[in-house]
C-alpha cells in the first residue's frame, strides 16, 4: 500500500489524538479514528486497484467516513466527484460527464450510521469512458483531482476540474480553528473548502440532519458551534424565526456568507441581533476555488479580495481572477480562463480604492429601454418595505420596452393584492430611478429560495 503516513495531511489528522473531529449522527468520532478511516480506504482502494488517475464518484453528503473517502482518494491521486441528492438518471449523466470509472455509494444504509466499516460501501466499476486531455495532464502531473458541476441555471451544468492537492495545500499554514457546522453541501466548492479548512487546523465540523432553521440553531446551542457559514438567505430566515429567543446561541463567533448578494437590510438586522459576533463576506466559485477576503469594516458589503497568491482586475465593472486553486478547465466547454491565466467570473463590481462590492451576476442584469437594472438592487429596495419577508424581482417580455420588471414577494401577514402594489409601487418610486420600479406585483405563498438556500429566480419567472 502506498505509504500514508508520509502524507503531511494524513500525519496532521494523527497527531490530534482523541480531539472530537466530526459530530455526526448524535455522537462524536475522533481525529485518531478519522486517521484510521482513512487508512481502511486506502487498503480498500488500493485492494480494488482505484489509484492515479481513476476518476470516482463518490455518492454521499458530510460524513467521517465520506470525508475520508475523500483524503484516501486525493492520497491515491485518484480525481472525486462527490455526488449529493440526484436522481439516478441525474448521477448516470454525472457519471458520464466527468469521464468516470468508478462508483462508490457510500451513502448511508436504513438502521446504520454510515460511519463505520468501510466494507459496508457499494463500490462498482464503470464502463471506461472516453479520456480528457485535462484528466490526462493532471494525472500526468501526479496530481489528485476533484470534479464539481457549475449549478447549470443557464442549461447544462459545465464540469469544472480542480487540482485537489492544491486545495489541501492551502491549509498547510496554522490559523484559528473552529466547531463549524458543515451548512453548504459535499458537493460545493465551499462545503469542501470548509471540511478540509477546518479539518487541516485541528477544528470539530457538526454535520445537521438537515438544514432547517430549527435543527441549526439547536446544534449551535448543544455542540457550541462557533462558526456558521452560510447564505443571506438562510441568515434571512434565521432573522425572521424566534429561534434566537428559544436557543443560546451566544457561542457564534464568525458567521460568513456567500453564495449570493447579501442585501443591506438583512446585513444591518445581522449587526443588531449579532452584536458580538464577526460577520464576513466570502467569495468562490467551483472554477476559481474559495479566495481570501477582508471587510471594510464590521457589517460593511466592501471588501478586500487577494493573499495567497490570489490576484484581481476589474475590466469594465467585471471581476477578473487569477489563483493557483483555480481549475485546469471545463471536461465539456471551452477554457473561460484568457491567455494569462485570468478568469472571467462575470460578476458586476463597484470599486473604491482597494474595496470592492459586489453587485451580482451580470448575466442578470435586465435591460429596460435600453437602461441597465440588477434585480438585486430592487430587491434590497422593497426588502425594507412593511410586511414584505422576501422578494425576488425578474423580466418580463414587453413589446416596447423589451422589459420591464415584475416582483414576487412574500409577504408576512396576509394583504389585499390591489393594496400592496399601490403600497409598493409609491415605496419603490421613492427610492428608485423610474425605469427600476417594478410594474406588476405578485404575492406567493412558497419559498423563492432553493434547498440550498440561494435565491431561485427561476421559481418566480
Amino acid at each position: 500500500m502506498t505509504s500514508a503516513v508520509d502524507h503531511w495531511y494524513l500525519a496532521r489528522l494523527g497527531s490530534r489524538a482523541d480531539n472530537a473531529a466530526f459530530i455526526w449522527d448524535g455522537g462524536a468520532l475522533t481525529y485518531d479514528r478519522l486517521h484510521d478511516r482513512t487508512t481502511a480506504w486506502l487498503r480498500l482502494l488500493e485492494q480494488d486497484g482505484i489509484g492515479p488517475g481513476d476518476v470516482v464518484v463518490v455518492l454521499g453528503d458530510h460524513s467521517p467516513s465520506n470525508f475520508a473517502l475523500l483524503l484516501a482518494l486525493a492520497i491515491r491521486k485518484a480525481v472525486v466527484v462527490p455526488l449529493t441528492q440526484l436522481p439516478q438518471e441525474l448521477i448516470e449523466q454525472r457519471c458520464s460527464m466527468a469521464c468516470a470509472n468508478w462508483l462508490i455509494d457510500n451513502q448511508p444504509k436504513e438502521g446504520a450510521r454510515g460511519d463505520g466499516d468501510v466494507q459496508a460501501a457499494k463500490i462498482t466499476s464503470l464502463p471506461s469512458p472516453d479520456g480528457h486531455d485535462l484528466l490526462t495532464q493532471l494525472s500526468t502531473g501526479g496530481r489528485a483531482g476533484l470534479i464539481l458541476f457549475s449549478s447549470g441555471s443557464s442549461g447544462t451544468p459545465k464540469t469544472c476540474l480542480l487540482d485537489l492537492d492544491a486545495l489541501l495545500e492551502t491549509t498547510k499554514t496554522e490559523r484559528k480553528s473552529f466547531v463549524t457546522l458543515a451548512f453548504l453541501l459535499f458537493d460545493h466548492i465551499g462545503g469542501i473548502n470548509t471540511m478540509i479548512n477546518m479539518l487541516g487546523q485541528g477544528g470539530t465540523i457538526v454535520v445537521p440532519p438537515d438544514r432547517t432553521v430549527a435543527t441549526t440553531a439547536a446544534l449551535i446551542e448543544a455542540h457550541g458551534i462557533s462558526l456558521l457559514p452560510t447564505s443571506p438567505t438562510f441568515l434571512k430566515m434565521l432573522l425572521m424565526s424566534d429561534a434566537a429567543s428559544r436557543h443560546d446561541l451566544s457561542s457564534l463567533e464568525l458567521i460568513t456568507y456567500g453564495t449570493e448578494v447579501m442585501p443591506e437590510t438583512t446585513l444591518k438586522a445581522l449587526q443588531q441581533a449579532f452584536p458580538n459576533v464577526r460577520l464576513k463576506q466570502t467569495y468562490g466559485l467551483s472554477e476559481i476555488g474559495i479566495v481570501p477576503t477582508r471587510s471594510k469594516a464590521p457589517g460593511s458589503l466592501w471588501l478586500e479580495i487577494g493573499g495567497n497568491k490570489v490576484e484581481y482586475e476589474v475590466r469594465d465593472d467585471i471581476l477578473w481572477l487569477r489563483a493557483p486553486t483555480a481549475m485546469l478547465g471545463y471536461l465539456n466547454a471551452p477554457s473561460p480562463f484568457d491567455a494569462d491565466g485570468w478568469l472571467n467570473t462575470g460578476d458586476r463590481v463597484d470599486v473604491d480604492g482597494p474595496y470592492l462590492r459586489i453587485l451580482g451576476r451580470d448575466s442578470e442584469l435586465i435591460n429596460i429601454g435600453g437602461e441597465k437594472v440588477h434585480p438585486a438592487e430592487v430587491e434590497n429596495v422593497l426588502l425594507d418595505a412593511p410586511n414584505i419577508v422576501d422578494a425576488t424581482v425578474v423580466a418580463r417580455a414587453n413589446p416596447v420596452m423589451g422589459s420591464v420588471l415584475t416582483a414576487v414577494v412574500r409577504l408576512d401577514i396576509d394583504e389585499d393584492g390591489r393594496d400592496l402594489k399601490k403600497r409598493l409601487g409609491q415605496f419603490c418610486r421613492e427610492r428608485l430611478e423610474p425605469h427600476k420600479v417594478p410594474i406588476m406585483f405578485k404575492i406567493s405563498d412558497t419559498p423563492l429560495h432553493s434547498d440550498r438556500f440561494k435565491k431561485n429566480r427561476d421559481i418566480a419567472s
